[in-house]
């Protein structure tokens, strides 16, 4: 599988990204190796997530996201821990 995710940083920024590891790309980021943005915003949590069966759809739903607001991500993350 293909995940897109949401992290949310310790100083309450969110970062979002994709992978096909869910649990090692979150060990990774909070071991200082995921991505430069999180790396001085650890630890992070995992807030949000989607699977996609290809690469290419992950992608471009990271991509939608991080073109979303601050508000409209919120808002997902919100709409989808409610359930």
């Amino acid at each position: 599988m293909n995940y897109t995710y949401m992290l949310r940083c310790k100083d309450g920024t969110l970062y979002t990204g994709w992978t096909t590891d869910l649990e090692k790309r979150v060990h990774a980021h909070n071991g200082g190796k995921g991505a430069k943005y999180t790396k001085s915003r650890t630890p992070v949590t995992l807030v949000y997530y989607e699977a996609f069966e290809t690469k290419q759809e992950a992608l471009r739903r990271e991509s939608a996201i991080k073109k979303m607001s601050r508000s409209d991500k919120l808002k997902l993350i919100r709409e989808n821990t409610a359930r």
